[in-house]
């Protein structure tokens, strides 16, 4: 990755994914940690949320804990004086999710500028950075612009997006999907190929209000819509300067990329 830009997102899933349900896993968080079972269990139950994908996630989580954001933002900076160290180019951009607000992200801003700045003066060496946002509910689309107050580079995480602007739950949507689409009512799984009515409009009013406010705004996709030739020809189309996928679906994003590049210039649609 020398000389490229390398995008990390701050933690998104909520706590508790992160500690064990079972006796066996929760008596080894007790010994690590020195507390006992009973402790582990008591705040494992404390962070059950009912729908946690609308819960304490994302930067609610760096905002509830900023501990959480600090100890990410050293680690990469730390990092990033490493390889500098080295000889090698970085680029690092870091990346807040699900932030709705202005507000919300001043916040986080500050907690990682901060450490920024301990870790460069500590380590007598600068590297050039980003800070930036998700954009994963309808009210950052619609705000967009004042996210690009604080953000130099946004990411529509559309599968969020879709989630939020649907209404569906992505982890309990399949009895629903199966039915709609087999009685015609969806096209198509708007989880799998991107929405351009609904979902398409809100990245497109986002993308508009952003570079209103930051003409150099970066933008681009996160999501498994990343990979999906239709969703990629609708990104060109809307003006964003790149899409992001698992690594599995590369070859495919690529080549329909460059179709949709080839038909833009053609004046024709893929």
């Amino acid at each position: 990755m020398d000389g490229r830009h390398v995008t990390i997102r701050t933690l998104d899933p909520p706590l508790h994914e992160f500690l064990p349900h079972d006796e066996a896993g929760i008596a080894e968080v007790a010994k690590a940690t020195g507390r006992t079972p009973a402790e582990v269990a008591a705040r494992v139950d404390e962070l059950a949320e009912s729908n946690p994908m609308l819960g304490l996630r994302g930067c609610r989580l760096g905002i509830s804990y900023p501990e959480i954001t600090e100890m990410q933002a050293v680690a990469i900076f730390e990092a990033a004086c490493d390889v500098a160290e080295e000889g090698v180019v970085v680029k690092p951009q870091v990346m807040i999710p699900l932030a709705a607000s202005r507000e919300e992200l001043e916040h986080q801003a500050k907690v990682v500028r901060a450490a920024a700045e301990r870790v460069f003066s500590r380590r007598g060496r600068q590297v050039d950075w980003k800070f930036g946002a998700m954009i994963e509910v309808p009210r950052a689309a619609l705000l967009a612009g004042e996210i690009a107050k604080v953000s130099e580079f946004v990411s529509f995480g559309t599968n969020d997006l879709t989630q939020t602007v649907y209404g569906l739950s992505r982890d309990d949507v399949g009895p629903v999907l199966a039915k709609y689409l087999q009685l015609g009512i969806y096209p198509q799984d708007p989880f799998v190929s991107l929405d351009p009515e609904g979902v398409g409009q809100l990245v497109e009013i986002g993308i508009d209000r952003g570079r209103a406010v930051r003409p150099s705004l970066e933008v681009g996709i996160c999501g498994e819509h990343g990979g999906d030739p239709a969703s990629i020809a609708l990104c060109h189309e809307l003006g964003l300067d790149y899409v992001s996928c698992s690594p599995s679906r590369l070859p495919v994003a690529r080549l329909a990329a460059a179709r949709a590049a080839i038909f833009s210039q053609r004046g024709a649609k893929s």
